[in-house]
């Protein structure tokens, strides 16, 4: 039989990747198939949709944290599968996410620049992130 060690962060991990899935995986794409979106209307719509999303991320993350120091008071080796996580939602937040919106603003000025690969490192750390906080998930049950 199996046992949950705690529901609620089952539900909050499970919940941050829903939230990942959906945005990373989903709406990125999909805003610029949508009739009548221009390439700077998508790019102002995603510098809105991801900053709303780390908001969200930060959220759900500091809820494991404080389940961990309110309920559990040992910091077990689940920890280090969250600090993985956040540490990539840190890199996100401090580096990625700020140079991949002003680069999204000077593209929607009219800005010509060089190709970038920082898509393509934000959605490896995005594939990295999930794929931890889903081995962490799991590792809830027993």
């Amino acid at each position: 039989m199996m046992t949950v060690i705690d529901p609620v962060l089952i539900v909050l991990t499970f919940l941050w990747i829903g939230f990942v899935c959906a945005i990373s995986f989903m709406e990125a794409g999909l805003k610029f198939r949508a009739p009548g979106v221009t390439i700077p209307v998508g790019l102002s719509i995603g510098r809105v949709v991801f900053g709303a999303l780390n908001k969200v991320e930060w959220v759900l993350a500091a809820a494991i944290v404080l389940n961990y120091v309110l309920f559990h008071h040992v910091y077990s080796w689940n920890m280090a599968w969250i600090a993985g996580a956040i540490l990539i939602l840190k890199i996100q937040t401090l580096w990625m996410l700020p140079a991949l919106s002003q680069r999204a603003k000077n593209i929607s000025e009219g800005v010509s620049l060089p190709p970038s690969s920082l898509h393509r490192y934000y959605l490896l750390l995005e594939v990295s992130k999930v794929a931890i906080l889903f081995v962490y998930g799991v590792h809830l049950f027993h």
